[in-house]
């Protein structure tokens, strides 16, 4: 079933006010695995995790249900990452359209053999009318793009109800797309994405390597503050 516009929704949301009908029960799985293979598993973790560093303020989530019409729980779809600028970044069960009050503004969905089909079909023309500004694919493996002789990473804008790619710069040896929604720049950097702050030009660091730049400068505060001890003792020490 196609998604409704916003507008729709939000009539339908007021019809079942009217009518005082109860809303439904909103299943916060579709009993489906939120990855097929580790490659895709890692990708969506560190997209989500990397954009919540980035973005402190809006709501970032990976493998959520979106609910798109009040009492339809069928007419849902499952980004592999979002992110919804204005709306209070908590835990939710759901993310259900008409109590966020608005869609998404950016979403992202990891290829798979199984999903990549559905990632460029279905799942975009709900995202063109339902309004979600930004629609982005990544492959992390790079083959099923390849042999469609397509880019790894590829970012789309919505113009006039219909998804136009945006446009690569070279960037430190890669291509680099743009992100106005976000305002960050991103490039596909082995088997995941990286982000750019374009403000300061810095990359941001993936959990594992901050967690690894946290433990290197732990190190070495030890390592200087025996090294302070050591002078202190020796100092201390009888003179001759």
């Amino acid at each position: 079933m196609p998604a409704p516009l916003p507008g729709a929704a939000a009539k339908a949301a007021s019809n079942f006010h009217a009518a005082g009908v109860e809303d439904v029960f909103y299943p916060c799985s579709d009993g489906r695995p939120m990855a097929d293979n580790t490659w895709q598993a890692e990708a969506i973790v560190h997209a989500a995790s990397d954009l919540a560093v980035a973005l402190p303020e809006p709501f970032v989530a990976a493998d959520i249900l979106v609910y798109l019409e009040r009492g339809n729980r069928d007419n849902r779809i499952a980004p592999d990452v979002l992110v919804a600028f204005g709306v209070e970044r908590r835990h939710r069960m759901s993310y259900r359209v008409w109590e966020e009050g608005k869609p998404p503004d950016w979403v992202l969905e990891v290829a798979s053999p199984s999903t990549q089909a559905s990632d460029r079909a279905r799942k975009r023309r709900v995202y063109a009318r339902l309004g979600v500004p930004e629609y982005w694919l990544f492959d992390p493996k790079g083959e099923l793009f390849r042999r469609r002789g397509e880019a790894q990473l590829q970012g789309y804008a919505l113009t006039d109800g219909c998804y136009e790619p945006l446009d690569a710069v070279a960037a430190d040896g890669a291509a680099m797309i743009r992100s106005d929604v976000l305002r960050l720049g991103l490039r596909a950097e082995n088997e995941l994405i990286r982000f750019r702050n374009l403000a300061t030009g810095e990359d941001i660091r993936h959990r594992d390597e901050s967690e690894a730049r946290l433990a290197e400068s732990e190190a070495r505060v030890a390592e200087l503050e025996t090294l302070l001890q050591q002078m202190q003792s020796g100092s201390s020490g009888p003179r001759s």
